[in-house]
C-alpha cells in the first residue's frame, strides 16, 4: 500500500533461477546486485545499503513475509516521530513449526524511546520489521560481518545509543523459522554471543544482573554443546557478578558434580524442553 520506494535485491550468488526471475520485471525501481561469490546475509544487506539513494532504509529475507500495509504504517509514524527517532520498528511473529510467537512480548517493559537498557538484555528488534534513517547506519556503522548470528540485535544496540525506537506494536512481519545443522547452529550462537558481550561489555557491565545472565546464557549454549569446562568457567562468572541468581548458583553446583552427571542433566533438560513444547502445541 505504499508505492514510494525503489527495490534492491541483492543476490547472494544464489543458484536458483534469481537474476532471470528478477530481471522479468519491467519496474524501474527494481534494481539487481550479485554477488560473485556467498558472503552472508551481513554482507549482503550491506550491499544494499551502500547502493540505496532513499533517506530511510527498510530490510527484508528471501523467506519472510511483509503485510501490505507495513511500510505505509512505518513511513506515517517516522514522519509524526521526534527527529531523535531513528528507527521505527513493527511487532513481528516468528513461526517455528506449528507453534506462532508474537515479539516484542509483554515481558519487554521499555520497547519505546531510549530502549538500549532493554536491548542489552535480550533481542526483541528483527531486521525485517526495521525502517532506518539512513544517518543512523551512517553514525553507528553497517552490519558487522564478524557476527555468525544476531547481526541485527547487535546493529540496534549501536544505534539504540546515539537514536531513539517508535514501536507500532502489530504483526505486520512474519518470519519463518528455518531449521539449521544443530552442531553448527550452537558453535554460532556462542560465537556470536561472545562477541556481543566484549563488544558491548563497557555498557552490559554496568547492570550486574543482566552482566550474569549474558554469563549463564553462554555457559546454557556451552552446556548444551557438551563444553562442560568452559560452561562451568561461565557459570561461575555468573554467580561472581551476581550472586543473588538462584539460576547461577544451582548451575554451579551441579557443574561441580562431575562431567558425566552434567551431560545427563543436559539431556534430560532437551528433553523436557521437547516434551514441553509438544504439550503446548496439543494444547493449542
Amino acid at each position: 500500500t505504499y508505492q514510494d520506494f525503489e527495490l534492491i535485491v541483492v543476490d547472494d550468488a544464489s543458484t536458483d533461477g534469481t537474476e532471470d526471475v528478477v530481471r522479468s520485471f519491467n519496474d524501474k525501481r527494481i534494481r539487481y546486485l550479485k554477488h560473485g561469490k556467498n558472503k552472508g546475509g551481513a554482507a549482503a544487506r550491506n550491499t544494499g545499503i551502500i547502493a540505496t539513494r532513499g533517506e530511510y532504509i527498510a530490510f527484508q529475507d528471501s523467506d519472510d513475509e511483509w503485510v501490505p500495509e507495513k511500510l505505509e504504517k512505518q513511513m506515517k509514524a517516522m514522519e509524526t516521530a521526534s527527529p531523535v527517532v531513528g528507527v521505527v520498528y513493527t511487532g513481528f511473529y516468528r513461526l517455528q513449526g506449528d507453534k506462532k510467537t508474537y515479539i516484542p512480548s509483554s515481558k519487554v517493559i521499555k520497547k519505546e524511546g531510549d530502549i538500549l537498557s532493554s536491548l542489552i538484555k535480550k533481542n526483541f528488534v528483527t531486521t525485517q520489521a526495521m525502517v532506518v534513517k539512513r544517518e543512523c547506519l551512517e553514525k553507528a556503522g553497517p552490519f558487522d560481518q564478524n557476527l555468525p548470528r544476531f547481526q541485527d540485535w547487535e546493529l540496534c544496540i549501536r544505534i539504540s545509543k546515539h537514536y531513539h525506537f517508535k514501536l507500532i506494536d502489530e504483526p505486520l512481519v512474519i518470519l519463518y523459522h528455518q531449521s539449521v545443522s544443530i552442531s553448527t547452529n550452537q558453535k554460532a550462537l556462542i560465537e556470536a554471543r561472545k562477541l556481543i558481550l566484549h563488544k558491548h561489555f563497557d555498557i552490559i557491565k554496568k547492570d550486574r544482573k543482566t552482566l550474569a545472565n549474558h554469563y549463564l546464557e553462554i555457559a546454557h549454549l556451552l552446556f548444551s554443546a557438551g563444553t562442560i569446562s568452559d560452561g562451568r568457567s561461565y557459570y561461575v562468572r555468573a554467580f561472581q557478578t551476581y550472586p543473588l541468581n538462584l539460576k547461577a548458583v544451582c548451575a554451579v553446583l551441579i557443574s561441580l558434580l562431575g562431567e558425566k552427571f552434567c551431560q545427563i542433566m543436559v539431556s534430560i533438560y532437551k528433553g523436557m524442553k521437547k516434551r514441553i513444547y509438544k504439550l503446548g502445541v496439543d494444547g493449542l
